[in-house]
């Protein structure tokens, strides 16, 4: 089982999208693929048409009163399962925070029950430096994080190396990739060509800024299951054999 968590320090820059997209790709390509929903506004549990609730809420999970595999829904997808989102994850740090025992490891020890039922599980995670966000660093194999070709982003994911370097989070892989971006703008372009010769990490798919992606809300699914030919679709499944080729 493969941990991998969509990650940034700032909002909007297309986690769920990722999320969404890349769990869809690796479902259709035969393995077993559950997404946890941590964000508290729920975005990929809409988008696989699943009500955000959790019985029992953050309080009962943190605490141990409930197992992940009690929680976890179907989606429309073959091989694709949801942990959905609830509205009382805003107070999740607050819970692990009261944790007695290693409150930076409480979603890792969650998870690792499922380690024989599933290949790879993805963390759609809320923007912040958080609770939350050490228990995903703990967790995760890879940080997948999404980069628009701007400066303010380019600095986000220094703030985001740092942390990782200063904490000793050796184990868990930092991969960053452009996100909703726009070769028509000289900035964008320049950044994309740029960034990688100077950090080596970067992933080489860019995912552009499409319509077909903002399509997502209203069609509420991944864009490959509506528009398998378009440019974003197509990037998707490129980013996801990018991610597959670093984990080998």
């Amino acid at each position: 089982m493969r941990i991998l968590a969509t990650y940034n320090i700032k909002g909007g820059v297309g986690k769920t999208a990722t999320a969404i997209n890349l769990s869809y790709v690796s479902a259709l390509e035969g393995y077993r693929t559950l997404v946890w929903d941590l964000d508290p506004q729920g975005a990929s549990t809409y988008y696989f048409r699943i009500k955000p609730k959790v019985k029992g809420g953050s309080k009962d999970l943190v605490r141990g009163k409930r197992e992940l595999d009690e929680l976890i829904k179907g989606t429309d997808f073959e091989n694709l399962d949801l942990l959905p989102a609830d509205f009382s994850y805003r107070h999740m740090d607050l819970i692990l925070d009261d944790s007695k025992k290693k409150p930076t490891r409480r979603i890792h020890k969650l998870l690792k029950p499922l380690s024989e039922e599933y290949d790879f599980i993805f963390l759609d995670c809320p923007p912040s430096i958080s609770l939350v966000s050490e228990n995903v660093f703990e967790a995760a194999d890879v940080l997948l994080v999404p980069i628009i070709p701007t400066t303010l982003s380019l600095r986000t994911l220094l703030q985001l190396n740092r942390f990782i370097s200063e904490n000793g989070l050796k184990h868990v892989m930092v991969l960053p990739f452009f996100s909703m971006a726009d070769k028509r703008k000289n900035l964008h372009r320049e950044l994309m060509k740029q960034l990688p010769q100077q950090l080596p990490e970067f992933l080489s798919t860019p995912i552009p800024n499409a319509s077909a992606v903002e399509r997502m809300g209203i069609q509420r699914a991944p864009v490959g299951s509506f528009a398998d030919k378009s440019p974003p679709a197509l990037a998707y499944e490129s980013l996801w054999w990018d991610i597959k080729q670093r984990l080998a």
